[in-house]
Order: C-alpha cells, then sequence, then structure tokens
C-alpha cells in the first residue's frame, strides 16, 4: 500500500532544467527530505525508502547528467551539484530541510551544507560522503575504473532494447541476486536513452568523471567536511558495489574516519551491499529506523 503521490516535474537551473521527483504524503507533511542519489543513479534509486516514510515528504532530483537531467551541461562537481539542489529548495519554498544523501550523492550533501549552512538542518550520509581510502599517487584519470569498476564500463555499452539491457548487465550484476524487484526493473528502463537506433544508460560518462575527480581530489568535500556543523549520521555496509567484502569502508579506514570526524555519528548496518540499502524492502527499513528519529 502506498502513502505518497509521486510527480516529476522540472527546475531552471544553469544550463537547462533539471528532472525533479517528488513523492507527497498521502495526508499531513509532517516532514520535508531532499534525496540525493549516486554517481550513476537517478531519482527512481528512492522509492524502498520513500514507502517506509509516510508522512514525509520526500523530494529527490535527478542529478546534473544522470537520468531525465542527463542533457544538462558540465563541467560538474560537488559545488555544481550543490548549487543545482539550493535552486530546487528554492523552487519548492523549502527554507530547511534534512538530507539524505547515498553514494556520490552523500557527498554533495555535505557539500550543501556547507555552501548553504542555512538551508541543511541535518545530514544522513549512506555509503558515502566521508573521504574514500584511494592509493596516495593514483592519476586522476585511473580514478574512474580504480572505484566504479564495471559501472563506469557500462557507460561505454549500447543495447538494442531494456530486455537487453537488464539480462546482459543487470541480471547478472551481483549486488541484486537475492533483490530483484519490480521497482528495479523500472529504475533500469528509466535509466536507457536513446542514441540513434540503440539505446545507451542516461549518465554522462563525462559529467560523472569530473565527478569521481572532484570528490576524491578537489578541495569542495575537504573544505566541507573541515567546517562540517550540521548533525550527521554515517551510515556504512560492509560489503560494496559487486557485493564484495570489504565494501567502500573497509574497517581500518573507517576506524581512521570515525577518530578524524567524531561528531559524525555512526551505524553499521549488517548483511547489505551498497546498492541493496537503499534498492531493496530491508534495505529501506533498515534505513528507515535511522532515519525517521532525526527528520527535524
Amino acid at each position: 500500500m502506498t502513502h505518497h503521490d509521486y510527480r516529476t516535474t522540472d527546475v531552471p537551473v544553469a544550463g537547462g532544467d533539471l528532472r525533479v521527483a517528488v513523492w507527497e504524503p498521502q495526508g499531513e507533511v509532517q516532514h520535508t527530505v531532499l534525496a540525493i542519489h549516486g554517481v550513476t543513479s537517478s531519482h527512481l534509486a528512492w522509492p524502498f525508502v520513500v514507502q517506509q516514510l509516510p508522512g514525509v515528504r520526500v523530494i529527490a532530483p535527478d542529478l546534473r547528467g544522470r537520468g531525465a537531467s542527463n542533457t544538462l551541461p558540465g563541467p560538474a562537481g560537488m559545488a555544481a551539484h550543490a548549487d543545482d539542489l539550493a535552486a530546487v529548495l528554492d523552487a519548492f519554498d523549502v527554507d530547511l530541510v534534512s538530507v539524505v544523501g547515498h553514494s556520490m550523492g552523500a557527498f554533495v550533501a555535505v557539500v550543501l551544507a556547507h555552501r548553504y549552512p542555512q538551508r541543511v538542518s541535518r545530514l544522513v550520509l549512506i555509503d558515502g560522503g566521508l573521504p574514500l581510502n584511494v592509493p596516495a599517487g593514483v592519476d586522476p584519470e585511473q580514478l574512474v575504473p580504480l572505484i566504479l569498476g564495471p559501472v563506469a564500463e557500462r557507460l561505454s555499452r549500447r543495447w538494442p532494447d531494456v530486455e537487453a539491457y537488464t539480462e546482459e548487465f543487470w541480471r547478472r550484476h551481483p549486488a541484486f541476486a537475492d533483490d530483484w524487484s519490480a521497482e528495479l526493473d523500472a529504475y533500469i528502463a528509466y535509466d536507457l536513452v536513446p542514441d540513434g537506433d540503440v539505446l545507451r544508460a542516461a549518465t554522462s560518462s563525462d559529467i560523472m568523471a569530473d565527478d569521481v575527480i572532484d570528490m576524491n581530489t578537489g578541495s569542495a568535500l575537504p573544505d566541507a567536511l573541515a567546517a562540517l556543523s550540521v548533525p550527521t549520521l554515517f551510515i556504512t555496509v560492509p560489503r560494496g558495489l559487486q557485493n564484495e567484502t570489504p565494501g567502500l569502508y573497509a574497517p581500518a579506514h573507517l576506524a581512521d574516519l570515525l577518530q578524524r570526524y567524531p561528531a559524525v555519528d555512526h551505524v553499521h548496518l549488517d548483511d547489505l551491499n551498497h546498492y541493496t540499502v537503499v534498492m531493496s524492502p530491508r534495505g529501506a527499513i533498515a534505513l528507515a529506523h535511522l532515519v525517521r528519529p532525526v527528520l527535524v
């Protein structure tokens, strides 16, 4: 049973329009959440989480270069995305909001709170937002394959139809072996756009590369973390993008981060990977138990 009505709208930003989804609760709006998706994702990463948040209005953009915002030009980077999201808050007349970010969206959330401190009341960072453990001296051009692996390779491929895309990439994806759903089917179909007589993933590979380089080597994130002042919950999971262990935050690296940022609250959720923490019923239920009590 749904507790929300879903719609999309376009919000003017630098260079064009940003597609934004809104899930309006059926009844009184108790809270509003800005939900920010990951590096090659879209707003359709969020339906499972939305279902677990009755009474909460969820505003979720397709970030610049992704989903139905894929024709917006770059360069991107964390600050550019933060500026886009400030425009979204303006368009919805939202003065102050709790922000939930997943993966790269968590990095964007941290920078948004730094650039627009009067607009963000709280951060929930899901398997992202604190620095990744990137080896010193790695060439920036190698960051994308190093961090994203097959996720980045997918952007260079073409498919004849949705069925081929689903079977050749997603059905074989180890992250979803035990968590396939109708919502995932919808997410996959939305991810494709025409490219001549074939289809490609919507995400712009150039903007994606700009973002990965910026969030790992740019100044926006370290500056934002150094000035972090809003209550922040950091949620990690044990397995990564390919359902591998360790995940994005290996235990030793995680311990170092928590020592470096003692004001950040941390919760580790077991038996989930980088995708299923938001894109499965069990992940969304676990997240909602953490998110609902901290909404302001």
